[in-house]
């Protein structure tokens, strides 16, 4: 359990928009966000310290951490996750290991009954997705999460339902989305950034004692890795 104004840090190195954020509870203290062909990774202890030092604040302050740990970039998940296991470790403060597709799902959640689809493209012909259901009691998964060849993940949509779709894959798929739901397809104009919504998700699940050890914080991959494809 933590107090209101818990001290959090959320990270996310999963896609080349990669992004770092400090919350006060729910209160955004700042944010730094980084779009790139590269990720995110290399910036990403610059980007912390200074979020520190512009709050007069040092990382023993941080009472939490939230990190995005996959689907995404192999290389990128695993540096996000390090890092972030690393000052867990040394402090010994909870982690909330958060899922990239939910994380872009609650930026934007609607107290009304609402479908999301965030998408992400996982190339090799293929998009991470999965489809949920917000209402006034936050996000509920109908479609697990995986990674899908467009035609599989669409295919299982209702296409007589209006959808929100929200992330890069939503772009790179751009003209099959267009065939399947046409005029019920809503189209998210948000950044792809997700600092502020893992330290928000992150504060949550924390205020309900279920944060966990760097330890047990694992990556979400989705499929296998291009090397363990070879063998």
């Amino acid at each position: 359990m933590i107090e209101d104004n818990a001290l959090i840090l959320g990270v996310d190195t999963t896609t080349p928009s990669g992004s770092a954020a400090l919350l006060r509870g729910t209160r955004l203290l700042a944010e730094i966000n980084h779009d790139s062909p590269d990720t995110f990774s290399e910036r990403l202890l610059p980007a912390i310290r200074f979020l520190l030092e512009s709050n007069d604040l040092t990382i023993q302050d941080v009472e939490g951490y939230a990190v995005a740990v996959g689907p995404g970039s192999f290389t990128g998940i695993r540096i996000g996750l390090s890092t972030v296991k690393s000052f867990a470790y040394a402090s010994g403060k909870p982690v909330v290991p958060v899922s990239t597709l939910l994380a872009l799902a609650r930026k934007i959640q609607h107290p009304r009954n609402r479908l999301i689809c965030p998408l992400l493209d996982a190339k090799k012909k293929e998009v991470y997705g999965a489809l949920f259901r917000s209402g006034a009691g936050g996000l509920e998964e109908l479609i697990p999460q995986g990674a899908y060849s467009p035609d599989a993940l669409f295919s299982r949509l209702p296409a007589n339902r209006i959808i929100h779709f929200i992330g890069n894959g939503m772009h790179a798929h751009r003209p099959v989305l267009d065939r399947y739901f046409k005029d019920k397809a809503r189209f998210a104009k948000r950044t792809p950034f997700i600092g502020y919504e893992l330290g928000l998700i992150g504060f949550e699940k924390l205020r309900e004692n279920e944060g966990q050890s760097w330890h047990d914080t694992e990556p979400l991959y989705l499929r296998k890795s291009q090397a363990e494809e070879k063998h």
